[in-house]
């Protein structure tokens, strides 16, 4: 059977190979919005990972014409309400980088003894005619009180993990794989890719003759 291609909805070289190293024993061919030039952004404005995720994967597969995985992930805090959520990424204003991000969040919880908090990551594969499939990873950890480590990126330096003892920004890419909730959805997902492979193949499929049907009815006008 011939590979499918599946567009991984980011200009991330990082997320790509992860995913492509996750899926390589499988009949698939892992391309990134890289490989397609310039194509618009799709807009982020859902109120939940899941909404975002889904209008990520849907976006580019109907622009592309061709299955999308797309990811929405962010941190949770319980003390703020569960902020920043889906607001993770602009926290501190549009133009926010990772170190004012994590500067607001620690000022938010100055004094607070609630420091309970959790990563949420949304994966979501969707084809062009907008059918999806969903997947969810967490990972509940701590918000210390000043950043530690210098690995990692996002609010890695405040999220502390007990059970290694360490914030995700003190881990090796291999120790923050094993617990993360990206690293915890993407496994989901690559344990049920069988399923994935017959779900993606009878959709194809069923696009395919929407299609011919239409491109018939057409030449019957």
């Amino acid at each position: 059977m011939d590979p499918i291609t599946i567009v991984i909805a980011t200009r991330n070289k990082g997320k790509t190979a992860e995913i492509r190293a996750l899926l390589k024993d499988y009949p698939v061919e892992i391309k990134d919005v890289t490989d397609f030039g310039p194509i618009p952004e799709p807009v982020e404005d859902g109120a939940t990972f899941d909404e975002n995720a889904y209008k990520k994967a849907h976006f580019t597969a109907r622009i592309l014409g061709l299955p999308a995985l797309a990811d929405d992930s962010g941190l949770e805090v319980e003390a703020l309400g569960g902020a920043p959520g889906v607001h993770s990424a602009r926290y501190a204003g549009p133009d926010a980088d990772d170190r004012k991000n994590n500067e607001k969040l620690l000022r938010e919880m100055e004094g607070k003894e609630n420091r309970r908090a959790r990563f949420v990551c949304v994966l979501s594969l969707a084809v062009p005619t907008g059918p999806a499939l969903t997947y969810e990873g967490y990972c509940e950890g701590e918000i210390t009180t000043e950043p530690r480590g210098s690995q990692g990126f996002g609010y890695d330096p405040v999220f502390y993990y007990p059970p290694l003892g360490k914030t995700f920004a003190e881990m090796n890419l291999e120790e923050k794989s094993s617990v993360s909730h990206r690293g915890k959805a993407l496994r989901e997902f690559r344990d049920e890719f069988d399923k994935v492979l017959v779900w993606l193949r009878k959709r194809l499929a069923e696009e395919k003759r929407l299609l011919v049907g239409d491109i018939c009815q057409h030449d019957h006008a």
